[in-house]
C-alpha cells in the first residue's frame, strides 16, 4: 500500500488520471508497422511508432515447454488459444428476485433467436450456458464487435447484459474465476473467509451460497468476511457486493498473511475470562485463498502481460503465497475446508506452494481428490515434477542453486523441498543428499562415483519429483473449454496444525506503527517462519496492551462495555502502553495514556463502527413504519459515526456479524473494518423530510429484508398504477387510476412509504402477506403526491419486467401536463443511488 498517507483515497487524488498502459501513440504513415528499437551513438532511443501488442514471448515459450504444462503435440493449440480474445462470461445472481426470469429469457429468447438468424456460422457458440455450472446460472458468449453491429439480436443481447449488470441481476465474471467457490461446499451456517477478495466476484458467489439455502424471510446463521490489502480495491469490493443487499458481510483491510487473530485474551495478571455464549475466537468453516499471483493465466484478457512476463514474477511471489496459505489454514476450523487458487500456470506458484504446505502441516491436513465433483468441468491433474529457472539458468534441485542466489530461490520451490545433506522425514526417496551422507567422496550406494560422471548427476537431479499426491490438484488450460488458465487445490483440516518452535513474543505494543519490514526482520533473524506460527505477531496496526481493562471485568460488564457507544458514558482508564522507539532511541518508551475502554477510530482513515443505541430514534422508526417486535433491532443496528447525534445512515447486521463485532471490541479491535452490514435507514435531508415525524427513510437495499415486518406507511397498488409510478416517477393523489388508492395515499403520514405491486389487481385481505416474489419500491408521500425513490435504471428494469411477464388492463393516459420526473427538487435528492 506504500507509505502512510500515500494511498489515493480522496477525490482530489484522482484529478490527474493514472497512465493508461493500453494507449499508444499513432502516426499516419506507419501506424500498423512494427518498428525495431534503434539507438544512436549517444545511447538515446528513438520513439517507437504505434504497434499492436505482441502476443509472443520467447522466454515464456521456453519456460513452459520445459515445465511440461501441456504435451508437446498440444503446444501449438495451447498457444493459439492464448492469443485469442477471451470469451465474455457472466453469472446470473441466484439471489436476484428475477433470476428465473432472466434465465428463461436467455434460454427461450436470445438463444433461439440467434440460432434462427445465424451469426457467421457460429450460432451454436454465440451464447451458451456453461455445462458444469449448476442450474444453468453461468453463461459464456463469444462474439465480436463486428457481429454486434451486424446482428440485431446480439445488439439487443449486449444492451440486456449492460442493464442487468448495472442493476445487479448478473455479474460479469471470467469463466474460470467462477470455479473455486464451487469446491468450498458452503452452507448457510458457515463462517467463510475470503482472504484476497477484491474485486469481489467470488465473494458475491459465497454470499449467494450462504443465502440461497436459508429459510425464507430470515437471515442465515453464517457470514462472510471479505478481506483485501488495498483500500482502493476494498472500495471496489464494497461496490460489487452492495448489490447483494446482505447483512451477513464484513469487509476488512489487512495483509492476508497477517490477518489478525481475533479472540478473547487471557491476562497473565488476572483470572481467566468467563466466555460469553457465542464465539470466543474467530475461526472459519471455509477459507478461500485466491492468492496474488503473476497472472499469466489471464493473457487472453490482458495481452499486455505478454510483454511484461518474466520468470522472476512467479519466483518473487512464492514465499508470500505460502505465508498467505498457511495463515488461512491456521484460521480454519478443524474439519473445515480451504481452497487455494491462482490464475497462474507457473508450478512454482502452484504445485510448489501446495507441496510446501503439506510438508509444514504434516498429517494435520490432507489434499482432497475432488475429481468426481463438477464432472463436466475439464481439468488436468497437478504436476509431480518441475524445475526452477533463475537468471536464465535452470535448477532441478536446491543443490543446483548458486549460493549467491539462495536468498531469492528457496528450498520450497523444488519438488523435494529440502536442503541436500539433510534427510527430510516426509520424503523417503533416495536423493543426492542421502548419497553424500554415505561418504565424503560422493559415491553412490553401489560404489560408483557420481562426481566423476556429471551426466549421471544431471540425470539424477532431473528425476526429482514430489512424493505428495499433487495429482489431486487441478489445472485448467485454455484450449480444453475455451477459457483462461487456472489452478485449484482443496484442503481438509484434520487436526490443529503442528506446533512450531517460537521465540518469546515481543511485548504488545512494541513496534507499534513501525514498518512491517522491521517485524519481518526480527522473524528472519530468529530463523522463524511467521506464517507457520499461530502467534500474535500476525496482528497489525496499533495493539491493545496485555493488561487491557476488558480482562479484569466481569462477563456482563465486558459485553455492556462492548455495546456501549456513548462517548460520555465511557470510562477513561489509565494503562501503561509500550510505544515504538523513536529515532535515535534504543528501547521502547513507557507512557501513561488515558484511553477509552472501547477504542473507536483506532484505524487511521477508517470510520469507526459503533452500535446504534439511541432508543428514542429507534422507537420513532418502529412506530412510524409499524415494525413489529418479531424483527430484532436490539444490538443489530450500527453506524459509522461516533457522534450518534448526527448519524446519517444506520446499518443492519445479522446475528453472526453482531457476534464477530462484539468479539472484535473485546479483543481490542483487531479487525480493520471498512464495511459492515446492510444500509437500512438513511436520514432525510429534504425540506419535507425535516417536517416528517420520522427523520429516517428506508433504503432500497434494506427494503426487501424489512418489508415482511412493516404494517404502516404501506400501500398496495394495481398493476396499472404501479406502472404509472415507474414511468412518470411522481403522480398526484387525484391522478391515480384507482381513486381508492389515491385516497389511501393521501391519508399516509408525510414521509417515506412503501408501494407494493398487487399482481392480480384483486381486492386484498386486511393483512396481505409478502413473500420472495413480492415486488415493492420505496416512495415519498409528499403534500400532494407520491414520488418514487428508486433509480431510473431500476424503474426501467421493473417496468420491462411488468410489460413482459404480466397481463395488465388497458392503461388510462395521464394528463398531458403530468411531469416526467420527480416533482420537487428536494425529493430528488432523497432518491437512492
Amino acid at each position: 500500500m506504500g507509505g502512510r498517507g500515500r494511498s489515493r483515497t480522496q477525490r482530489k487524488h484522482f484529478r490527474q488520471s493514472r497512465e493508461n498502459v493500453w494507449k499508444r501513440t499513432k502516426t499516419d504513415s506507419t501506424q500498423h508497422q512494427q518498428q525495431p528499437d534503434t539507438t544512436d551513438s549517444n545511447n538515446s532511443t528513438e520513439k517507437k511508432h504505434w504497434e499492436p501488442f505482441a502476443t509472443q514471448n520467447s522466454a515464456f515459450d521456453e519456460y513452459y515447454k520445459e515445465q511440461g504444462i501441456v504435451d508437446p503435440e498440444e503446444w501449438d493449440t495451447f498457444i493459439e488459444f492464448l492469443r485469442k480474445p477471451l470469451p465474455a462470461a457472466f453469472r446470473i445472481n441466484s439471489s436476484s428476485q428475477f433470476s428465473v426470469d432472466i434465465r428463461s429469457q436467455l434460454e427461450n429468447d436470445f438463444v433461439k433467436s440467434i440460432q434462427a438468424e445465424g451469426v457467421d456460422g457460429s450460432e451454436s457458440e454465440a451464447i451458451r450456458p456453461l455445462p458444469w455450472y449448476p442450474e444453468n446460472l453461468a453463461w459464456q458468449s463469444n462474439f465480436s464487435r463486428m457481429q454486434l453491429r451486424k446482428n440485431q439480436t446480439l445488439e439487443r443481447f449486449h444492451e440486456f447484459l449492460k442493464q442487468e449488470n448495472e442493476i445487479g441481476n448478473i455479474t460479469r465474471q471470467e469463466t474460470v474465476s467462477m470455479v473455486p467457490p464451487l469446491f468450498l461446499d458452503v452452507r448457510p451456517d458457515h463462517f467463510v473467509l475470503d482472504m484476497c477478495a477484491a474485486p469481489g466476484s467470488k465473494t458475491f458467489q459465497l454470499l449467494e451460497m450462504i443465502h440461497r439455502s436459508a429459510e425464507p424471510e430470515s437471515l442465515p446463521n453464517g457470514m462472510v468476511i471479505a478481506n483485501d490489502v488495498d483500500v482502493q480495491r476494498c472500495n471496489l469490493l464494497i461496490h460489487q457486493t452492495k448489490r447483494m443487499c446482505t447483512a451477513n458481510l464484513i469487509v476488512t483491510n489487512h495483509e492476508a498473511q497477517n490477518f489478525p487473530s481475533c479472540h478473547l485474551r487471557r491476562s497473565h495478571t488476572t483470572r481467566e475470562i468467563i466466555e460469553e455464549p457465542g464465539i470466543s475466537e474467530l475461526l472459519f468453516d471455509r477459507v478461500l485463498c485466491d492468492v496474488p499471483c503473476s497472472g499469466d493465466g489471464t493473457l487472453r484478457k490482458a495481452p499486455d502481460i505478454w510483454r511484461k512476463w518474466a520468470v522472476g514474477m512467479g519466483n518473487g511471489l512464492h514465499c508470500l503465497q505460502v505465508q498467505i496459505a498457511m495463515r488461512g489454514l491456521s484460521l480454519l476450523k478443524v474439519g473445515g475446508r480451504m481452497v487455494y487458487s491462482t490464475c497462474s500456470m507457473n508450478p512454482v506458484e502452484n504445485e510448489a506452494v501446495i507441496a510446501e504446505i503439506l510438508r509444514r502441516c504434516g498429517r494435520s491436513i490432507e489434499l482432497l481428490d475432488v475429481s468426481a465433483e463438477l464432472p463436466q468441468l475439464v481439468r488436468r491433474p497437478g504436476l509431480k515434477k518441475w524445475k526452477v529457472q533463475d537468471k536464465g539458468a535452470w535448477s532441478a534441485s536446491y543443490e543446483d542453486v548458486p549460493v549467491t542466489r539462495r536468498s531469492g530461490i528457496v528450498q520450497s520451490m523444488f519438488p523435494c523441498g529440502k536442503s541436500f545433506g539433510k534427510k527430510s522425514e516426509s520424503d523417503h526417496a533416495t536423493t543426492l543428499g542421502d548419497i553424500k551422507d554415505n561418504g565424503d567422496t560422493g559415491n553412490s550406494v553401489d560404489g560408483s562415483s557420481l562426481t566423476e560422471d556429471p551426466v549421471a548427476l544431471t540425470d539424477l537431479l532431473k528425476e526429482e519429483d514430489s512424493t505428495f499426491p499433487l495429482e489431486y490438484c487441478m489445472r485448467i488450460v485454455p484450449h480444453d473449454q475455451n477459457t483462461g488458465a487456472f489452478f485449484i487445490a482443496v484442503f481438509h483440516k484434520l487436526s490443529s496444525l503442528p506446533a512450531f518452535e517460537k521465540k518469546p513474543v515481543r511485548p504488545r505494543g512494541q513496534l507499534n506503527g513501525a514498518n512491517d519490514n522491521e517485524a519481518d526482520k526480527l522473524v528472519d533473524e530468529a530463523k522463524e517462519d511467521i506464517c507457520g506460527m499461530e502467534v500474535d505477531a500476525a496482528d497489525t496496526g496499533e495493539q491493545i496492551p496485555e493488561e487491557t481493562p476488558c480482562a479484569v471485568l466481569t462477563n456482563n460488564e465486558m459485553v455492556e462495555a462492548a455495546l456501549d457507544t456513548d462517548p460520555i458514558k465511557m470510562p477513561k482508564i489509565e494503562v501503561e502502553e509500550m510505544q515504538a522507539p523513536r529515532d535515535g532511541e534504543s528501547g521502547p518508551e513507557i507512557v501513561k495514556v488515558k484511553r477509552k475502554l472501547q477504542m473507536q477510530g483506532k484505524w487511521r482513515g477508517v470510520d469507526p463502527v459503533v452500535f446504534f443505541k439511541d432508543d428514542i430514534v429507534v422507537d420513532k422508526i418502529k412506530a412510524f413504519y409499524g415494525i413489529n417486535d418479531a424483527f430484532p433491532f436490539n444490538g443489530h443496528l450500527v453506524t459509522r459515526n461516533s457522534d450518534t447525534n448526527h448519524v446519517k445512515r444506520i446499518y443492519y447486521i445479522s446475528k453472526s456479524a453482531k457476534d464477530v463485532l462484539q468479539l472484535n471490541f473485546l479483543a481490542g479491535q483487531q479487525l480493520k473494518i471498512t464495511s459492515i452490514g446492510l444500509k437500512m435507514f438513511e436520514r432525510q435531508t429534504s425540506k419535507e423530510g425535516t417536517s416528517s415525524t420520522c427523520a429516517f427513510r428506508i433504503s432500497s437495499e434494506g427494503l426487501p429484508l424489512l418489508l415482511p415486518h412493516i404494517t404502516k406507511q404501506i400501500l398496495w397498488a394495481s398493476p396499472v398504477d404501479f406502472k404509472h409510478l415507474l414511468k412518470y416517477k411522481t403522480i398526484k393523489f387525484a391522478d391515480f387510476v384507482d381513486a381508492e388508492f389515491g385516497e389511501r395515499a393521501s391519508k399516509l403520514m408525510l414521509g417515506c412509504c412503501v408501494v407494493v405491486l398487487n399482481k392480480g389487481g384483486q381486492p386484498l385481505p386486511d393483512s396481505p402477506q409478502v413473500d420472495a416474489s413480492t415486488i415493492a419500491i420505496g416512495c415519498w408521500r409528499g403534500r400532494n403526491s407520491i414520488s418514487v425513490m428508486v433509480t431510473a435504471i431500476d424503474c426501467q428494469e421493473l417496468l420491462e419486467r411488468l410489460l413482459v411477464h404480466m397481463e395488465t388492463e388497458k392503461e388510462s393516459p395521464l394528463p398531458e401536463n403530468q411531469p416526467l420526473g420527480v416533482r420537487d427538487g428536494e425529493i430528488a435528492k432523497a432518491n437512492d443511488n
